[in-house]
């Protein structure tokens, strides 16, 4: 039978994994989406996967991850494009919407490492890989002793790049480890509060067309929109709010982080400088509704501590 929706996804095991997600989620929850062949998902290589031996700046930053597959989104190759949030800039395609953000998983940062149990027990010296600007700043913060390396690639390929002593640690997402059912390479999870998430970190979104008013197009995002989460979608609001204020790129160091307490939203932003001696931080809170002007607030008040300038 011919597809009813057509799921795009990057190429890697992990974004595969969160698209079969999506593909269960939508299963469950309509019945005419069970039928054999009613799902059909779509691999997409960009340009973010394809070139690891050089940092995102250079490629034309995050946007690289998520262009390819905007660009068969618009072109009606695919229905749905489903996206790793923390990878989407805060500005994505005309006609197109974030139409579900799902459940979020554990935003938290793993230590891992073949030499050492925690990040504190690190030798000066010592190798850290990491392709995130965010992550080296914050090593540099605490430990200005260790040395940070480039590490890009998938989750596989940085733990391979461990085991070869390419590095003696490297940071992953917890999330990602764990829909790969990996939780056992993790050495230490780290706390919020010493090592603050990226934006958005955990959650999964997808991204569909609009505006045509087609019977596909309106089938997708109905079936879409029943696998939004509100408290999800609520958080993640409020971060990427934030990012849009700071406009920072992916050169600059962010981290934000919403914590939802039953109709009290609690936003932490920080802003470092990319040697991680200079460092910005704002924790502000408001009712749930006021998600997008809470992570515009916050945005602000960093901004007037730093300064435009201060963002690279």
């Amino acid at each position: 039978m011919t597809a009813k929706i057509i799921l795009g996804s990057r190429g890697s095991l992990l974004a595969l994994e969160q698209t079969r997600e999506v593909s269960e989620r939508l299963m469950a929850t309509w019945p005419e989406l069970r039928e054999e062949g009613a799902i059909e998902i779509q691999k997409v290589k960009t340009t973010g996967d394809a070139v690891i031996d050089r940092p995102l700046i250079e490629l034309g930053g995050k946007g690289m991850f998520i262009k390819e597959l905007e660009n068969k989104l618009l072109s009606g190759k695919i229905d749905a494009a489903v996206h790793s949030m923390k990878d989407m800039e805060t500005t994505i395609a005309k006609a197109t919407v974030l139409q579900a953000v799902l459940p979020r998983s554990d935003p938290r940062d793993a230590f891992i490492s073949c030499c050492v149990d925690s990040f504190d027990s690190l030798p000066g010296g010592a190798r850290v890989g990491t392709a995130s600007v965010r992550r080296a700043a914050l090593v540099r913060s605490r430990r200005p002793d260790l040395q940070v390396v480039l590490f890009r690639g998938n989750v596989n390929t940085r733990l391979r790049k461990l085991r070869e002593g390419q590095a003696e640690a490297t940071f992953l997402a917890v999330c990602g480890l764990k829909r790969l059912n990996m939780e056992h390479k993790i050495t230490r999870i780290m706390g919020t509060d010493e090592f603050p998430p990226a934006v958005s970190q955990g959650a999964i979104g997808v991204q569909c067309r609009i505006g045509t008013s087609s019977t596909r197009e309106v089938d997708v995002a109905r079936w879409l929109s029943a696998l939004d989460d509100w408290a999800s979608r609520t958080r993640v609001i409020a971060e990427r709010s934030m990012l849009a204020t700071l406009q920072g790129s992916c050169r600059t160091p962010i981290s934000g982080h919403a914590v939802l307490n039953g109709n009290r939203l609690t936003l932490s932003g920080l802003v470092l400088s990319l040697d991680g001696m200079h460092r910005h931080s704002v924790t502000a809170s408001a009712i749930a509704s006021e998600a997008e002007s809470l992570g515009r607030w916050v945005g602000e008040k960093i901004l007037s501590r730093c300064g435009r300038n201060f963002l690279v």
